[in-house]
């Protein structure tokens, strides 16, 4: 009896192959099995090829693929800060906490060229890298990605957006300041309704 109660087998000690380990069960010997034929797994149908790659023929798309709103700002502001502002800073100058401790100063997203640039570009570059940049499509589902972009554009509107693209209501919340000509200081982006890029 006590030979055979040593012969159990508990959850935590499972039979189980370790990755591109060998079996014989298969007549190819792969553990390690392909997916079958003609089939998705679920949540990767990826049907809607520009959501999932900001691009059209190859091009970068200049919209996003649905209305931006509040809540899709905020969202992008909370994955922004988290996974790019350590080198991109909250201002999305360059700045970040990484960079001024030794890490290769990224371009700030307030230059002309990046200004000009459409938002597929930004989700590709957040999708795949650019330079020093990793991809973050791992760590950033797509949604999160376009959220994201459409932050970064807020940012941009936040920074150079003249006293005539506010509303009235907008202007009387800014600190008075005397012949001011842009918006630099406010710090809450800019209503969705401004964003470069309507939906499609």
């Amino acid at each position: 009896m006590l030979l055979l109660a040593g012969c159990r087998q508990d959850m935590h000690d499972q039979p189980r192959y370790k990755p591109l380990a060998q079996s014989d069960f298969f007549a190819d010997q792969r553990s390690a099995r392909a997916p079958v034929e003609g089939t998705v797994a679920r949540g990767h149908l990826n049907d809607d090829t520009y959501f999932y790659t900001g691009k059209v023929s190859g091009q970068a798309g200049e919209v996003f693929p649905y209305p931006v709103n509040a809540a899709m700002l905020a969202r992008g502001q909370e994955r922004f800060n988290i996974y790019c502002s350590p080198c991109h800073s909250r201002l999305g100058d360059g700045n970040g906490m990484i960079v001024q401790r030794g890490l290769k100063h990224p371009p700030s997203y307030h230059e002309e060229r990046l200004r000009k640039s459409p938002p597929g570009y930004f989700f590709d570059v957040i999708s795949n890298g650019f330079g020093q940049m990793q991809d973050y499509s791992y760590q950033i589902q797509p949604a999160d990605r376009w959220a994201i972009v459409a932050y970064i554009r807020a940012l941009q509107l936040s920074q150079g957006a003249k006293l005539y693209d506010l509303t009235p209501a907008e202007r009387a919340q800014l600190p008075a300041a005397p012949m001011a000509t842009t918006a630099k200081a406010v710090a809450q982006p800019m209503a969705p309704k401004a964003l470069k890029g309507e939906a499609r």
